[in-house]
């Protein structure tokens, strides 16, 4: 065996700035190791005694007439020696584990009795605890209308949780304070990591609010006006008014071609309601990020969510140029299915043939429906069966649920979101679930960021206690998400049959590509529409919009040039979360670098993992360096890409 000083270097070898590529390779190893033995000792155990007159690996001779016990005790020692050797791996991981912890502790944790701090640094620290009291007590109040608005649809919601935010962009917009903590920062000396970083969030968030005030009540209060019209407004078909949930429902059953386009244009009713009035909050949003020094506000939000835009808009070119052969293909085939189905040529097909009003979400294939699988199953259980999930891997999904609103209700915003309402433990889920595989992927996907948010290090200053970035809050939701259709977890947390799971398990397989090329394609559309959106707000969007998802989607104009409707407008990703999708895309990379990462086994370990590399360090760090952290690499395209394959 090897000796265990030669594996694990002495911690004091690590450099300050990250863990080398080499320590975290084999890291890797060992977990592929422990992986390895703890799959196979089942096997071995069940196959090995009596079966077989050769034990290979020692190259024994064993007549078939041999005692056996004797041949039971021989595969029994055999079994010792590899569940030794894998809780060995286990123990080794958990020294590497301890002294990769130190390492970054080192760096991001330092503590100020080790270092020798002027006096900018000290009185950024005395800010910093000032700042601290003073955030804490607006997030609660801007959470706690929030949540009343999406959950209630009142006015009165809606007013305080305008007011909220206008009075934390109020806070965050003084003019002195910020020059002081520039001026404290470019001083500074001897200053501990960790503080260090939260001045720089602090110095960050009062940057981007260096507005005159008015034009920050004006964004605020057009933005809740837009946002309690989507929450409110019910499309109305054939007289009636319908959820948003029971359109999407009637559209996935409808064979009729005409019906179907009733509905999708229910669907898209409320974008002619809301157009001119995003058009306008675009242009005072580009005033704003103008006055900030921005060309215009994409190019603002794109740098404050710590990206160089250049660098972004290559990653999704690329990803353009590697999932465009792969989507043809696909998409060629899925035409066929729904040609078949519908009955008429496949170049006749529109965009309500394709069940998601958006195209983000992939059509039902002719092998299998994944809606199969819970179509029998109440609203209840769905959420039940996210509960025993998140238990198997020992995440506290259960604090989540007892405070959330999971079901519809008429005045309640009809999507889905997570909300951290204290960032000291009260987490909630806002859901409208329905027994379809969509409302279970989406209950494991927003408790995915229920969880996250409650694994955050406590000791953390209060502004830290955020995820690493948007996009890996997105890619652990987005992780469990897919469980919702994995032919494993069917079996194990859905309560389908073996049997059946086992017939359509390639199908699921190629479902799922199907899911990750769609959305991806999606995701283009949604970065290259809004960047062009806040360039040119006064462009003709509505024939943009089908220009762009004609070029990324492949879909064809529902009309004619020049008589399109709002549709683009019918998404409130634009209003309530601006320049914001691209992180979903950034989320789908993260995930499967976790999974290649920790695999895809829902046990203990793997929450643990979770838990200790991912979720605890929260926001100490910047990105790049947390996924190298969590994942060891940085990020890349390479594993989504290996997923399609």
């Amino acid at each position: 065996m090897v000796c265990a000083s030669t594996i694990f270097p002495a911690a004091n070898s690590i450099p300050d700035y990250a863990v080398t590529r080499l320590y975290q390779e084999r890291l890797v190893f060992l977990c592929q190791m422990y992986n390895t033995v703890s799959c196979k000792m089942p096997y071995l155990a069940k196959r090995w005694p009596f079966r077989y007159n050769r034990l290979v690996c020692f190259n024994l001779q064993i007549p078939y007439s041999m005692n056996r016990t004797i041949l039971s005790c021989c595969s029994l020692l055999l079994i010792a020696i590899l569940f030794i050797t894998g809780t060995l791996a286990v123990a080794q991981e958990n020294r590497l584990r301890d002294r990769l912890r130190v390492a970054f502790d080192r760096y991001y944790a330092g503590t100020v009795a080790e270092r020798t701090m002027n006096a900018e640094a000290r009185e950024i620290v005395q800010m910093l605890n000032t700042y601290q009291a003073d955030v804490r007590e607006m997030h609660k109040n801007t959470a706690q209308a929030i949540w009343d608005s999406r959950t209630t649809g009142e006015t009165e919601a809606f007013q305080r949780a305008a007011a909220a935010r206008l009075a934390s962009a109020t806070y965050h917009s003084n003019a002195g304070t910020y020059a002081k903590i520039k001026n404290l920062r470019e001083r500074a000396t001897g200053l501990d990591a960790i503080n260090a970083r939260a001045a720089d969030r602090m110095e960050k968030a009062f940057a981007r609010n260096q507005l005159p005030e008015d034009l920050q009540k004006k964004m605020v209060e057009m933005s809740s006006e837009i946002e309690q019209i989507f929450q409110t407004h019910r499309p109305v078909l054939d007289g009636w008014e319908h959820t948003n949930n029971d359109l999407l429902e009637m559209l996935s059953a409808e064979n009729d071609c005409s019906r179907r386009q009733a509905i999708w244009e229910a669907l898209k009713q409320v974008g002619e309601a809301v157009d001119e009035k995003i058009v306008a909050l675009v242009k005072v949003r580009n005033q704003a990020a103008r006055e900030l020094g921005f060309a215009n506000f994409w190019e603002m939000q794109v740098i404050f969510q710590d990206y160089d835009p250049a660098e972004l808009l290559n990653i999704f070119n690329d990803l353009d140029k590697a999932t465009l052969p792969l989507f043809e293909k696909m998409k060629a085939q899925l035409d066929s299915e729904l040609a078949q189905r519908f009955g008429i040529p496949a170049d006749h097909l529109m965009p309500w043939h394709y069940d998601n009003p958006f195209f983000q979400e992939a059509p039902p294939s002719k092998d299998v429906d994944p809606n199969d699988f819970y179509r029998n199953k109440s609203k209840e259980e769905i959420v039940e069966i996210a509960q025993r999930y998140f238990r198997r891997i020992n995440l506290p999904f259960d604090k989540v649920a007892e405070r959330s609103d999971m079901f519809e209700r008429p005045g309640k915003d009809q999507h889905a979101f997570s909300i951290d309402m204290d960032r000291e433990g009260d987490v909630r889920n806002l859901n409208n679930v329905k027994p379809t595989a969509r409302w279970m992927d989406t209950v494991l996907h927003e408790g995915g960021h229920g969880v996250y948010s409650l694994g955050h290090d406590s000791n953390l200053p209060f502004n830290l206690r955020v995820p690493a970035h948007i996009f890996t809050t997105e890619g652990v939701a987005m992780l469990f998400g897919a469980k919702a259709k994995e032919p494993r977890w069917l079996v194990t947390y859905a309560g389908a049959s073996p049997r059946d799971v086992r017939r359509v398990a390639r199908a699921l397989e190629q479902q799922r590509i199907r899911e990750q090329l769609i959305f991806c394609r999606w995701s283009l559309v949604m970065l290259y529409f809004e960047k062009e959106l806040y360039e040119n707000p006064d462009a003709d969007l509505k024939a943009l919009w089908w220009d762009i998802a004609g070029k990324y989607q492949l879909l064809k104009r529902p009309v004619q040039p020049g008589k399109e409707l709002a549709d683009w407008a019918s998404k409130p990703h634009f209003v309530i979360a601006p320049v914001y999708y691209h992180n979903y895309q950034m989320g789908e990379l993260y995930a499967a670098q976790l999974r290649a990462t920790f695999g895809t086994r829902d046990n203990v370990l793997f929450g643990r993992r979770l838990q200790e590399r991912v979720f605890a360090p929260a926001h100490r760090m910047p990105w790049q360096d947390f996924v190298r952290y969590s994942t060891g690499r940085p990020l890349s395209p390479e594993f989504f890409a290996r997923e399609l394959r």
